[in-house]
This record gives structure tokens, C-alpha cells and sequence, in this order.
């Protein structure tokens, strides 16, 4: 037998690269982290590498000036140090990974031993509805399918509307299967079910017990609903004829929207659910998503809570109104987060902040003092922007300054005569002013975070303004001097 010495784990040296001004925090932050009994152990040393600010660092940077490791297992970056760093791994022998953007967050990176959370799997289906089929092309359709299927829909679902032909049904069922879409129709009008049906739709909406007999005539997966609003009987009898027949379907009880029912219908799935155990069951989420003026969000997470503690199967989402645009990639999050938290028996936290649109859990990091000691520290023209609970902070060699309103800080940065760095100045004020007002982490150079909206930005775009006004300045100089001559 291995004694208990031979098998404990050595502890991990780990090496940090930073700059001058967060040294001293780094420092003080990482014998917090070292000192809590919950950390893994951990060895560390601070390699300070020459640049005032951490995120200003590239992989090249690094190599020209950190020539060895001595003896760590592994070296962490800022988490804004950008660039490919596979180039450092190959040159140290050790792995190479980024920390969190914020060294206030260490302890929760440590806490997750720098693990991202598996969101990999989810046990819910998504069917994304595009409502106004009959009205596009078969080209258009394909289009718009594969936008949804990029956001995370397994089916797609093609509206038929009431007393409007469909003549392209068939071709777009056909068109789609070969392109290995999964398929379902949506329609009150047998002849459309039967249509698509026999064009090979995989799932058809909705069948009753009166149109059950559609089941029948076609291989496809029916989507069974009451045959009168909010009767669990006439559902009941539906499924027991399916059940009866061997034959595969889901079962939708229908969610009513807040007012018409929303209460009741979410009862009317739970009685479902303890009525029967094992069936597949759907639940059509945009009568809540569409129907509801609130960020679509928030209600994605509380109905997919729903979901996942019904063991709902599936849901139908739609993208009709402007606001619910994201509703297919918010229910993708949403499941995922669901299917990890209650996998591992764990409140829905800590898994994503694809759902946070609005807020952060933790937008302040800094305090006041602590901006105004790091102020203290600066010895260059350049502006930091910070934001604590107190408002805004911007700060130089030549003092620190504070607001809740950017305009009153104007005064204070003497820009007058340089467009461009009043320009960016402008930009990052004005993302430091929301996010103090929303609540929301703000970090100088980088774009908000806005969960599922935040879209990736174009690096480049950040240094091309103060290119164009030097360029600009160079020749309004020379024409200068040739007008003198």
C-alpha cells in the first residue's frame, strides 16, 4: 500500500507574467488566493516584464524579453494579452494559458482550478420555427434555416398560415432533407400535414384526436396538442392512442401567455408530466419570448428551468419580433446551462454569462481608494478609465478625476487639438458611463459584454482612427510649410 506522502500531489509552480502597475495588486491578490484552505496548493513567482500595463503585452513581446522558466510547470498571461501563444509553449516546454482579464477574479479562476465548465451536452431539442414560409423561397428558407441551425436549432419548423397557399411545400421538405435538416410542419390544415408528410417532414404540428388519423398515412413524429384549449382530457386521449398504436409522438400541453393563462398552462404541464413519466414532451416557448415586452433573456432562463425540472424534451422557438431576434441562441444556452447545473445538483451559476445581457455578477472589482493608489503610481501622459461604484474615474500623470456624467470630465484632458485621441477618449468614456450605469464590467480597449449579443471585435479598428488623424496632421504640416515657401 502507497502511503499517504507518495500519492499526495506535489504542488504546482506556477509562473506570472504582469506589468508594473499590477504587480503589487498580483502580489497581494495571489497570497490571498494561497492562503485559503480551499485553493489546491500552489507554488508561484511574479515575473515583471517590462511594460506598464499587462494588456499591453504580445507573445512576441514575451519571447524577445522572458528567455527561460527556471522551474514552473506552467506560466500565466494576462488575460487580455493577445495574440497566439502556442509560439511561447513551443519555445518554454511548459504549458502557456491566459488568466482572467480582471486579476480581481483569481480567486474564482483558482476555484474552478481554471476548468470552463462542460457545456458540451444538453437533453432538450430545439425546433425553430420560420413563421412566414409560404412567403419565401425554397433559397430563402435554406438561408434562414441554416442561420438557425448555426444557433443551436436541431429542427426546423415551417409555419403554414391560415388560408395561404403553400404550393412549395413539398420542394422545401425535399430541398431540406437533402441538405440532412431535420423537419417538421406546422399546420391546422390536414392537406399541408399530409403533404409534407409524404414529402418525408420528420415531425408534424399539431395533431389532435381528431386529426390523429393524419398519423397514419405518414411516417412523421406527430406533436399531439389538446382539440380543445386547455383540455388535459382530450391530450390524455390523444396519447393513449399513440401509446395504443405503438406509434412514436410529443406531447405539448401549450403555454398560455401572462394573462391568457401562463399560471394555469404551466400547471397543465406538470399534471402531464406526473400523468405520464416517460413520453417525449414539447413546450412552445415565444408565446412568452414574442408576446412578453421584456428582455427575452431572463425569461429563456426561467422557462428552461421549467424545462429541465419537468424533463421537457423539446421546445419550439421563434425570432418574430425584434426583441426576441437571439430567442433560438438564448434557449441553445439555456439548455446547456440547465442540463450542467442540474447534473451536477448545483443552482444554474457560475456555468455562462450567455444569458447575462444587462448586468455582471460582479461589475466593480475596484474600489475608489484602490483606483485612486494605482493613479498614484502613473508617471506617462496616457489616460486609464476605471469604473468603481463611486462613477468614473480617468487618471495621468497629471491627476485623477471622477464623474457619473463624461461631459464633466472634458475640461480636465486638454484634447483639444488632437481629434483623434478626443475621439477614443469619447468612445471609452461613453462604455465606462453605461456600464456604470447597468452595472456592468468595464475594462478599458475592450468591447461591453452583452451575453449572447456580444459580437467579436475587429482589433484593427481600434489603432486605424489615430493612424488616419497622424496622416492627416502630416499633411495639413506639409501643406503648411509649402504654402510658406
Amino acid at each position: 500500500m502507497k502511503s499517504a506522502t507518495k500519492d499526495k500531489k506535489p504542488a504546482e509552480n506556477l509562473l506570472f507574467l504582469t506589468g508594473k502597475l499590477a504587480e503589487k495588486s498580483l502580489h497581494k491578490i495571489l497570497a490571498e488566493v494561497q492562503s485559503n484552505p480551499k485553493t489546491p496548493p500552489f507554488k508561484y513567482r511574479i515575473q515583471q516584464i517590462g511594460v506598464s500595463v499587462a494588456a499591453l503585452m504580445t507573445p512576441e513581446l514575451i519571447a524577445r524579453r522572458l528567455k527561460e522558466t527556471g522551474d514552473a510547470d506552467k506560466v500565466i498571461l494576462p488575460g487580455l494579452c493577445l495574440g497566439d501563444i502556442s509560439q511561447l509553449e513551443a519555445q518554454y516546454g511548459v504549458p502557456v494559458e491566459r488568466g482572467p482579464n480582471d486579476l480581481k477574479d483569481l480567486p474564482q479562476y483558482f476555484g474552478h482550478a481554471g476548468v470552463t465548465p462542460d457545456l458540451s451536452q444538453y437533453d432538450v431539442q430545439i425546433f425553430a420555427e420560420i413563421v412566414d414560409a409560404p412567403f419565401l423561397s425554397v433559397e430563402d428558407i435554406i438561408k434562414k434555416a441554416q442561420q438557425y441551425k448555426s444557433q443551436g436549432a436541431n429542427v426546423i419548423d415551417l409555419g403554414c398560415l391560415p388560408a395561404v397557399p403553400f404550393l412549395h411545400l413539398t420542394d422545401t421538405v425535399k430541398a431540406l432533407k437533402a441538405l440532412n435538416f431535420k423537419v417538421s410542419v406546422d399546420s391546422l390544415n390536414t392537406d399541408d400535414l399530409l403533404t409534407a408528410g409524404h414529402a418525408g417532414a420528420d415531425f408534424l404540428l399539431s395533431l389532435t384526436e381528431n386529426t390523429l388519423w393524419v398519423a397514419k398515412e405518414v411516417a412523421s413524429t406527430p406533436i399531439l396538442i389538446p382539440a380543445k384549449p386547455h383540455s388535459l382530457p382530450s391530450l390524455y386521449r390523444a396519447i393513449e392512442a399513440c401509446l395504443k398504436a405503438g406509434k412514436p409522438f410529443i406531447a405539448d400541453a401549450i403555454l398560455d401567455p401572462i394573462h391568457f393563462g401562463l399560471t394555469n398552462s404551466i400547471v397543465r404541464y406538470q399534471k402531464l408530466r406526473k400523468k405520464y413519466p416517460d413520453i417525449q414532451m414539447m413546450m412552445g416557448i415565444g408565446n412568452l419570448t414574442e408576446l412578453t415586452d421584456a428582455d427575452t433573456t431572463g425569461i429563456s432562463a426561467l422557462l428552461f428551468g421549467i424545462i429541465s425540472e419537468l424533463n421537457i424534451n423539446a421546445v419550439l422557438a421563434t425570432s418574430v419580433s425584434a426583441h426576441a431576434v437571439n430567442a433560438v441562441a438564448e434557449a441553445d444556452i439555456a439548455r446547456r446551462m440547465m442540463h450542467a447545473a442540474k447534473n451536477d445538483d448545483r443552482l444554474p451559476r457560475g456555468y455562462s454569462n450567455g444569458l447575462l445581457g444587462l448586468h455582471d455578477r460582479r461589475p466593480f472589482t475596484y474600489s475608489a481608494d484602490e483606483v485612486k493608489e494605482i493613479a498614484g503610481m502613473i508617471k506617462d501622459p496616457s489616460f486609464r478609465i476605471q469604473v468603481t461604484q463611486n462613477g468614473v474615474h480617468i487618471y495621468n500623470r497629471d491627476g485623477i478625476h471622477e464623474s457619473t456624467d463624461p461631459f464633466a470630465l472634458y475640461p480636465h484632458l486638454k484634447v483639444d487639438n488632437d481629434a483623434s485621441h478626443a475621439f477614443y477618449l469619447g468612445v471609452e468614456l461613453a462604455r465606462a458611463q453605461i456600464a456604470w450605469q447597468l452595472k456592468k464590467r468595464y475594462v478599458q480597449d475592450q468591447e461591453l459584454e452583452w451575453g449572447v449579443n456580444t459580437k467579436p471585435q475587429e482589433q484593427t479598428n481600434k489603432t486605424a482612427h489615430r493612424e488616419a488623424s497622424i496622416k492627416e496632421r502630416k499633411e495639413a504640416s506639409k501643406k503648411a510649410n509649402q504654402d510658406d515657401i
